[in-house]
């Protein structure tokens, strides 16, 4: 289980071992991981997490370019910068240059209206401090 920790604000996420092995190992060694999160530009109801101009040698696995409430998507980096999405509501992978593909390794655990308002929150109140770790 991954911890998300958002300011003062707890969720959890199952990552999704048997459908994203590869990528799950990734961001398992990248933690804690430790960052902004935001409201996403391209890709309508989601939050995003820039991680820069890295490059990682990850091929696609369980990849989505549509995304649904909770559904993490990990993107190493190619057309547009290392990041992660987390959609709140529906969710259209895109960046400035077009669609893009995520590689779904996790799963907020009961991602309702708590998870929901929370997305919206930060649409109209801004960036928040973020941690990822596993418990």
């Amino acid at each position: 289980m991954l911890r998300l920790t958002i300011g003062a604000r707890q969720f959890f996420a199952r990552l999704e071992l048997e459908q994203a092995p590869q990528t799950c190992a990734t961001i398992q060694s990248m933690l804690p991981l430790r960052g902004r999160i935001l409201q996403a530009r391209w890709s309508g109801e989601a939050l995003w997490v820039p991680l820069g101009d890295r490059r990682m040698d990850l091929a696609r696995e369980n990849s989505l370019s549509r995304a649904n409430n909770g559904q993490l998507l990990f993107y190493p980096g190619d057309v547009s910068e290392m990041e992660i999405l987390l959609p709140y509501g529906l969710a259209d992978f895109a960046c400035k240059y077009g669609e893009l593909a995520g590689n779904h390794f996790a799963t907020i655990v009961d991602a309702g209206a708590e998870w929901r308002d929370f997305g919206e929150h930060v649409w109209w109140h801004g960036a928040q401090d973020l941690t990822i770790d596993e418990v």
